[in-house]
């Protein structure tokens, strides 16, 4: 499939008669990337798809709001993120789990989730799931994502000063982690 710059999707989208089109090619060139972004905070294989799929109805139905302050795919990626914290909200209320546990919660999925990849993987997404909120889904945009801070900033609205403190910290935590446990 071709590649489409974001603005000659935007275009499609907003014009009636390629609407459809457009949002095929949308869910088309960032279907992978949403899932993955999604699977990196939630780690559960479903879990990803459903949330992943929310976040393609819920581009649909914004996509005559969206202004183009930012990015598209900073704008894509601001509601796969905020879907997939609310996601862990909904989870952790329902199945009562509380704030002090999510992080054996999250340890706990990533022990019983397939994840492929050998042990030192295993240990990574263990170091992960140990991490604040905020540090896992800087350190998930940057390393694995491979996102410019400048790209991440637009995301989550952080400066960029203080994302790349988050990604010094979690590194650090991450390095302790993997060479003491």
């Amino acid at each position: 499939m071709a590649q489409f710059t974001d603005q000659q999707i935007i275009d499609l989208c907003r014009s009636s008669q390629t609407r459809e089109r457009g949002f095929r090619i949308l869910v088309g060139q960032y279907k992978s990337k949403i899932y993955w972004h999604v699977r990196r905070i939630i780690y559960d294989h479903d879990d990803a798809n459903d949330v992943t799929q929310q976040v393609f109805v819920k581009i649909w139905k914004g996509l005559d709001e969206f202004r183009g302050d930012s990015m598209l795919f900073s704008w894509i990626y601001r509601i796969a993120t905020n879907e997939s914290l609310n996601y862990l909200k909904r989870i952790k209320s329902h199945e009562m789990v509380p704030l002090e546990n999510v992080t054996s919660w999250l340890e706990n999925r990533v022990e019983h989730e397939e994840i492929t990849g050998d042990e030192i993987e295993r240990r990574l997404h263990k170091a992960l799931a140990k991490l604040p909120e905020k540090q896992r889904l800087v350190f998930n945009m940057k390393f694995f994502e491979d996102l410019k801070f400048r790209e991440i900033s637009d995301i989550l609205k952080v400066t960029e000063g203080s994302l790349k403190a988050s990604y010094h910290y979690a590194v650090k935590k991450i390095e302790d982690s993997l060479t003491h446990d």
